[in-house]
């Protein structure tokens, strides 16, 4: 019993230190020095505590179980957790042939900025949008633009960031340079 109580330990704590890794990645990769720094410290405590739990039954199977199978869910977990708080905002570039005033308005009228350009396609002219918006609006983003115009082609990027235009402005935390 208390074999496995130590491995579901092992399990539990990598279910805590792996999503965390997930999400410090995350802030790493959009420059916020002052949350990721933060993420870091308490997942290598966490993954401090762990390894040594293991170490100190080498001769356990089920220790190594617990962290392969902590780290395997851990993953799925913070990848989970990663979607759910959608940091960050996309451009959208929409081309569609057909006229996109309609649209325009429509996406306006939704609260997202959009740039209009007219360009040529292979077919005759086009419209190219260009929406900037908050990752978390991507579904119902995409949504209405494919209820408006199915036959539109889109892309989708993330962007590292952005400011200003029809984006709000969030305060950044206070000594927290990006």
């Amino acid at each position: 019993m208390e074999t496995l109580t130590a491995a579901l330990l092992v399990f539990a704590l990598r279910l805590l230190d792996v999503p965390l890794s997930t999400v410090r990645m995350l802030y790493m990769v959009r420059g916020q020095r002052g949350a990721s720094a933060l993420l870091a410290f308490f997942e290598s405590l966490i993954w401090l505590f762990a390894i040594t739990r293991v170490f100190s039954h080498l001769s356990s199977p089920a220790q190594y179980l617990g962290w392969a199978a902590g780290f395997a869910v851990g993953t799925a977990l913070g990848m989970a957790v990663e979607g759910w708080l959608a940091p960050g905002h996309v451009l959208l570039r929409v081309i569609t042939r057909d006229p996109a005033d309609e649209l325009v308005e429509r996406l306006r009228a939704a609260g997202y900025g959009v740039t209009r350009v007219d360009g040529q396609g292979r077919e005759g002219p086009v419209a190219l949008l260009y929406v900037v918006a908050p990752r978390r609006a991507l579904r119902d983003l995409l949504t209405l633009i494919e209820r408006e115009r199915p036959e539109a082609f889109i892309t989708v990027e993330q962007t590292h960031r952005a400011r200003g235009g029809h984006l709000e402005e969030r305060p950044r935390w206070a000594g927290v340079r990006k």
